[in-house]
Parts: structure tokens; sequence; C-alpha cells
């Protein structure tokens, strides 16, 4: 099961091709990781987490005005931390980059924590909603 987060790449995402540039990947997927995670809990604030690992493959470029349907889904679950996976497509189209996150949970205090039953098992649920905040469908 895949969350589902719709966005229009802005201009001022682009470099002067018009082409997304390499760093707003990144935005990209912590913007849907948030979106992600309120889908799950309610609220991109019910757990506190710390990114500790991001890799992304490239396959294809965005450009400007394009609509990116931004698939993630929870790959693992371990005790303190847990990793998604995230593709980045174009809308209706082929896949564009695919990115790996890993994120550790923290307490109030910022030191490392287990993942609650609870969060385990909403984690590993998902949900296939969808955010469109691209105003696409």
């Amino acid at each position: 099961m895949s969350f589902r987060y719709l966005l229009r790449v802005r201009y001022g995402e682009c470099d002067a091709q018009g082409i997304v540039y390499n760093a707003r990947w990144a935005d990209f997927v912590d913007i849907a990781a948030g979106e992600f995670t309120r889908a799950l809990f309610g609220s991109v604030t019910a757990i506190d987490l710390k990114l500790v690992k991001l890799s992304i493959e490239w396959r294809a470029s965005a450009v400007f005005d394009d609509v990116l349907d931004i698939r993630v889904r929870t790959s693992r679950v371990g005790t303190t931390s847990y990793e998604t996976i995230t593709e980045l497509h174009r809308l209706d189209g082929p896949l564009l980059a695919t990115a790996t996150t890993t994120y550790v949970a923290v307490g109030r205090d910022g030191a490392k924590r287990a993942i609650t039953d609870h969060e385990r098992a909403t984690l590993l649920a998902g949900t296939d909603a969808t955010v469109d905040h691209a105003h696409a469908k």
C-alpha cells in the first residue's frame, strides 16, 4: 500500500534550463514524508523523528509545471528506527527517482527511543491516502 502525494513543480525549483535542480528532490521527499506522517498519525508532530540517512537515485528529469506523483511506503521498522521508500513519478508517467530514507524516533529530550507497538503497526500498515497539493485530479 502506497501513500500518494501530488506536487506541481514550481518555477523557483528549476535551474536556468527549466529542469528541477538536484537539491530540490530532497525537499520533495521531505514534504511527502511529512504528509505521509500526517496521514498515518493525524499530525506531523505525533511522532518526533530525526532523519539520519537519505539516498536518492535519479532516472530522469522533471521540469517546470510537471505534476509529480510521489509515493511513500514503509519498507522496514526496527527497534528505534524505520525506513521508507519514496518513488517520484511524473503523473501518469515514468519513474523519475527513488529515495530511501531512515528515521530515528526520539523523545522530548532528543535522545533515541524505542518505536512503540502502535507506531510500528501504523507504519507497517501504511495507507492508500492521496494528498493532492497540485490540484491535478
